[in-house]
């Protein structure tokens, strides 16, 4: 029980760090998939 009470908790602080992470390098998938120019979309 104490191992999966550590893993629950690896698990918050894991995914709260990458969270803050990503919001501070401002990477979005908004960003990831605008695309800018020359783009053909059919004939």
């Amino acid at each position: 029980m104490k191992s999966f009470l550590m893993a629950l908790v690896a698990l918050i602080v894991i995914s709260i760090s990458a969270n803050l992470v990503l919001q501070k390098i401002d990477l979005s998938s908004s960003n990831a998939s605008t695309s800018f120019g020359n783009v053909r979309i059919s004939d």
